[in-house]
């Protein structure tokens, strides 16, 4: 579809105008997903135990999203030396392969192959909703509730009360929160993964800053706490953007650092919205050239697209919390993003290589 830029940067004005956001700068910059056609990819997940030792086994997550508009599982195959058993959290529907290596495998190995498909996501919040689309008893506790790391009472809920007063519908509410989420946060680049997402944490000790797990929970939690359904979704980018943008996409085939946890609230009449102000402050930090100003039109074509839209580059897995491994004895995890593996009664550290050795390549299919 052509746009004439002309209308493109009056389009520009007009939404920075109406929402207080900074208006873009005379260079235009194109960031528009849009849903239409599908992706198919296939992603392989090697894991390997460098030092096995005593009880070895592992966890590694599954693709278990399924939503008819832009995502599809399209199943697991695996190999292993080991008992390999596919195992669903009861709570979130939370995919994952369990391995069990026997006492004395010197080389404990196992690979996980893929399948998905996805699309852009775009919601147009400018038009009215429909109103029979409504989340039902259930999902709208789950979704509002707090959790070990998302809290939604104490200094979360002071917070988003501060956040949302004047505001009267749920779609200002969450706009408000997006914004000051955008403006009152950093990414920081020396965090280790994707960040640990401790929301009460974060904003009793005034360090706003993280990765994309830190911020976009801390974005969800204050959601909650204003009776908006709102989640973490957890997966992987596993392809550049096709729009350019070199932070928001994968840089090789290799994607094992590529992680990355998005986030969505269900506003009545329009159902689940993508968003994803972490991804806000990573294009600040790390678009090229680096450090760009908030006004920067690369920054502000991202503030204003990631308020209802997605790209299609993503692959999801669940959005669950709170996770208790099948078969381990460790804690719970706040989060299933990353291959887990125990040797004995130690967890290890799934971001050391050294003795935690893992893959993930992902590969675009093409049509026969």
């Amino acid at each position: 579809m052509h746009v004439d830029r002309r209308d493109f940067l009056k389009a520009g004005t007009a939404f920075a105008v109406a929402t207080g956001l900074p208006q873009l700068a005379s260079a235009e910059v194109t960031f528009d997903p849009k849903p239409g056609n599908w992706r198919n990819f296939q992603i392989v997940t090697r894991l390997e135990i460098a030092k096995p030792e005593g009880k070895t086994q592992a966890w590694i997550p599954l693709p278990s999203i399924n939503e008819k508009d832009w995502f599809k599982s399209n199943g697991s195959e695996w190999t292993t030396n080991g008992k390999a058993t596919q195992k669903r959290d009861p709570k979130y529907g939370a995919e994952m392969l369990h391995v069990e290596w026997a006492d004395g495998e010197k080389a404990p190995v196992v690979e996980v192959t893929s399948k998905i498909s996805t699309q852009d996501r775009a919601v147009d919040l400018s038009k009215p909703g429909n109103p029979s689309i409504t989340l039902n008893a259930a999902e709208r506790k789950l979704n509002t509730e707090g959790n070990e790391l998302i809290p939604v009472d104490g200094i979360v809920k002071q917070t988003s009360d501060k956040i949302v007063a004047g505001k009267t519908t749920e779609i200002e509410k969450v706009r408000a929160i997006y914004e000051w989420v955008v403006e009152n946060t950093f990414r920081d680049g020396k965090v280790r993964g994707c960040g640990i997402g401790d929301v009460a944490a974060m904003l009793k000790s005034g360090n706003l800053s993280g990765k994309c797990a830190d911020l976009n929970a801390l974005f969800v939690g204050l959601v909650r706490a204003a009776d908006i359904p709102a989640r973490d979704v957890y997966g992987i980018r596993v392809a550049p953007s096709k729009f350019g943008f070199k932070s928001l996409g994968a840089g090789s085939e290799v994607v094992t650092k590529a992680q990355h946890c998005r986030s969505e609230v269900f506003l009545a009449g329009y159902g689940w919205v993508p968003t994803d102000p972490a991804d806000v402050r990573k294009v600040v930090l790390e678009e090229p050239p680096g450090n760009l100003a908030i006004n920067d039109p690369k920054v502000a074509a991202a503030r204003k697209t990631l308020f209802g839209a997605w790209e299609g580059n993503w692959l999801a897995y669940n959005t669950a919390h709170d996770i208790a491994l099948p078969g381990s004895n460790g804690p719970k995890l706040g989060f299933l993003m990353y291959p887990q593996a125990e040797c004995g009664p130690s967890r290890l550290d799934c971001l050391d290589p050294d003795t935690f050795k893992y893959t993930i390549k992902a590969k675009e299919l093409t049509a026969a």
